[in-house]
């Protein structure tokens, strides 16, 4: 028989907030569709399984404060959509603190935000010593996006060109950099003059001011803003918290916003998402 997360939280005697904490514990979680279900027999092995357990069960675990309600990333357009369907169904509110990779890990590791917008699939190097829970988002590709009718068909087209890119430090650079380097273009000469902008979004509309014949961009801006568009790599972005925190309000509310259907349909609307593994959740523990 299949519960629902209320009816785990009555069968374990806990808060139902509680049933996260105990999943990234190891507690046995099904998603279905939108939710997540718990096996009864599953349920009642884990209880019997130890002392560790049961003492958790119980609530012994030491409270942890919750890291502040914010999220750091470089607004990607599937987190803008994550965000307002969080705002639009649950009493929670997350800030979005704008940054790139760098600074989002770097704020994340000081536990000055929740969350923070995660390259790949798996933990952030920058957060080696430390155990985390990675969110996933969408699959989502990146590259070129310039006026339509332009001739973009190679990154060698970049060459010449007013250019407009994200900073060193943002995981999407590396793309360019290799896409480049494997046409046999220097990225270091072709970036030189390159104006370097914070988010997809600003490259974007800095191509449809005029300001840029060409950036680097996600597919998602790109198709949002009506511009053409040259792949240059898939990757996998998500979000990623510090395992402590998976138990907090505003977390659950980012967790089960990305498990709606509602959202994956938003995120299907031609943006050039993959919404395979919206929703995913996994704990990497602490590494040495």
């Amino acid at each position: 028989m299949l519960l629902t997360t209320r009816e785990v939280a009555a069968l374990l005697k806990v808060h139902p907030k509680h049933v996260y904490r105990l999943m990234k514990r190891g507690l046995p979680a099904h998603r279905v569709g939108d939710e997540w279900r718990f096996d009864d027999a599953e349920i009642r092995a884990y209880v019997r399984g130890g002392a560790a357990e049961r003492a958790d069960v119980a609530g012994a675990a030491r409270p942890v404060d919750d890291a502040p309600p914010l999220v750091a990333a470089n607004g990607d357009l599937g987190l803008e959509l994550l965000l307002s369907e969080v705002a639009s169904r649950a009493d929670a509110r997350l800030g979005l603190v704008p940054t790139d990779h760098a600074g989002a890990t770097a704020l994340l590791g000081q536990r000055a935000v929740l969350v923070a917008g995660c390259h790949g699939d798996g933990r952030p190097a920058e957060l080696a010593g430390v155990a985390v829970a990675r969110l996933h988002l969408v699959e989502r590709e990146v590259g070129l996006v310039f006026p339509r009718g332009a001739r973009v068909r190679t990154v060698s087209a970049v060459a010449g060109r007013r250019l407009a890119v994200r900073p060193r430090t943002a995981g999407v650079r590396a793309h360019l950099d290799a896409a480049l380097a494997r046409a046999g273009i220097e990225p270091e000469r072709a970036l030189a003059r390159a104006r370097v902008f914070a988010s997809h979004r600003d490259v974007a509309l800095a191509v449809c001011r005029g300001e840029a014949e060409v950036g680097l961009a996600t597919r998602a801006w790109g198709s949002r803003a009506g511009l053409g568009f040259l792949p240059l790599a898939a990757e996998s972005y998500g979000l990623v918290a510090r395992a402590v925190d998976v138990s907090s309000a505003a977390f659950i509310a980012l967790a089960e916003a990305a498990q709606r259907g509602a959202l994956r349909r938003a995120l299907g609307d031609g943006l050039g998402y993959s919404t395979r593994r919206t929703g995913e959740l996994r704990v990497h523990g602490a590494e040495p």
